[in-house]
């Protein structure tokens, strides 16, 4: 069987991030991507300049469409920015039993938020609870629980137990945004806490890193693999296409890593 994925997400009109970076992973990971789009951002390597919403009717008219014809066997949450979004995408969840990966993109590598303040309680209390696992960053790790950017593995866990109790199978705190030599994500689940490193590659080539990982670690569980595998193989697989996307020149802030490096030269 075809192994098939969605992406709900943001259009992003770089092709760095959202929706355009989902579906260039899953197919550099031989998995059949389809899509619900949230919202249409008007954006570049340099930043966020608009951003305008998709109504929730035609949020949950998308996801009926496919899922009522297509047998898609993971899902990926990216952009929700508001709560009528929200709201939307949980209904439309609702008869789906299949693995929900949950990437809280709330501020955009430029620094642009993507989140309303008003939608992150929302959040935590409409969509948390469906996920198989919730990725997010240190920064937004810390929106989610209210409290300060993590500077230590201790902060960290205690973060992780806070979305857990609200209803997560599982959580992934990356930890891109901290320092050291290594780049270190920890998840968090039923059998503890596992470790998975990669050393950091000195790059402006990183935009779309999140929704990389995140739509990654869909493609694996689309395939099969276990929560453990998919994750392993997701990291394996963002830090190939930060080092081939070195090599990127494309716009004039932060690039995007290269989805297709095993097929195209840099």
């Amino acid at each position: 069987m075809t192994s098939v994925a969605m992406t709900i997400a943001g259009s992003d009109s770089g092709g760095g991030a959202g929706i355009q970076a989902d579906i260039k992973t899953f197919s550099a990971l031989g998995v059949f991507a389809t899509s619900v789009i949230t919202a249409v951002t008007a954006q570049n390597t340099r930043g966020v300049s608009a951003v305008e919403d998709i109504s929730s009717t035609m949020i949950g008219e998308q996801m009926r469409a496919v899922l009522a014809d297509i047998t898609v066997h993971a899902i990926k949450i990216g952009m929700v920015s508001r709560c009528e979004t929200i709201h939307a995408v949980a209904g439309g969840l609702t008869h789906f039993s299949g693995p929900v990966v949950l990437d809280p993109v709330m501020v955009a590598t430029s620094g642009d938020r993507l989140l309303r303040e008003d939608a992150i309680s929302a959040l935590i209390a409409s969509l948390v609870p469906k996920a198989t696992i919730v990725t997010p960053n240190l920064p937004e790790a810390a929106l989610l629980t209210g409290m300060p950017v993590a500077e230590t593995r201790s902060d960290i866990t205690r973060q992780a137990e806070v979305i857990l109790n609200a209803g997560a199978r599982a959580v992934l705190i990356k930890g891109g945004h901290g320092g050291g030599r290594d780049s270190i994500d920890l998840l968090f689940d039923t059998s503890g806490v596992t470790e998975f490193s990669a050393a950091r590659v000195d790059t402006k080539n990183d935009h779309g890193t999140g929704c990389t990982l995140a739509a990654a670690i869909t493609a694996g569980l689309a395939r099969d693999l276990s929560l453990h595998e998919s994750v392993g193989a997701a990291k394996t697989y963002l830090q190939d296409t930060l080092i081939a996307g070195k090599a990127l020149s494309i716009g004039g802030g932060h690039g995007p890593v290269h989805h297709f490096y095993k097929w195209w030269p840099a």
